[in-house]
């Protein structure tokens, strides 16, 4: 095991049941270069934040916790902020995951270039958590920071290569529920091969403190959260439940 590789973690979650299939152990990376105004983790952004923990520290955390996720058909799920930042790490973590037979999934925009590197931890992982911002360019822009064309190409690849997706999306009240842009998605997951499953996330402000707690303005305040009745519309429109 590489002794020396060390990540910036915010936090874990050790009986995790809806990041991937069964029990999960959930690490959330420390930092992001997205800056998505609807955001509940607005303390994962900073690149310098969280706590530094080595490799042979966070197996030996899920090793602990393996006898209780592994009957379940669950695993280990890396979300974040972004784990791709943090991509050495990740590379190394699910070498040492694979020899313990763990599944592993990564939680992501997938707003990244086809690295080798991002090659090699897309062999390394059986699934991909994948947020789709917003099919809308233009939206995505306004609403997360940067276009959509890298996740959207990321996706492609994943599907192309085999891996599992299941696509998820944040439901924002005027943003990403315009009935056309839920059809072009609709479009764009119909031609993927590999999706097992499609999340509509509605939207709230429960991490509004968080924003105001460090001191920033938060963005979408005056967007109310979205209901069961929009979260039903939507899936209505994608044909899915």
């Amino acid at each position: 095991m590489e002794q020396d590789v060390t990540a910036r973690i915010h936090s874990f979650e050790s009986f995790g049941t809806v990041d991937g299939p069964g029990i999960r152990f959930v690490i959330f990376m420390q930092g992001c270069s997205l800056k998505c105004k609807y955001c509940h983790n607005r303390d994962t952004w900073d690149l310098c934040g969280g706590m530094k923990y080595s490799l042979n520290e966070v197996v030996f955390k899920i090793k602990r916790y393996k006898n209780y996720f592994m009957p379940s058909g669950g695993g280990v799920t890396v979300s974040g902020g972004e784990p791709l930042l943090q991509i050495d790490f990740l590379i190394e973590l699910f070498k040492e995951l694979k020899k313990l037979g763990i599944h592993t999934a990564v939680d992501t925009s997938g707003n990244f270039e086809i690295t080798d590197k991002v090659k090699e931890i897309i062999d390394l992982t059986d699934l991909f958590l994948l947020d789709i911002k917003c099919i809308n360019d233009d939206i995505c822009k306004d609403l997360v920071g940067v276009s959509n064309k890298k996740e959207l190409a990321f996706a492609k690849y994943l599907s192309d290569h085999n891996k599992d997706i299941w696509i998820r999306q944040v439901l924002v009240p005027g943003y990403t529920d315009h009935e056309n842009d839920l059809k072009k998605l609709k479009e764009f997951v119909s031609n993927l091969k590999t999706v097992k499953k499609i999340e509509i996330l509605p939207y709230h402000d429960i991490g509004r403190f968080k924003w105001e707690q460090l001191g920033f303005d938060y963005p979408l305040k005056d967007i109310k959260p979205a209901t069961s009745e929009d979260v039903k519309r939507a899936k209505e429109i994608l044909g899915i439940e």
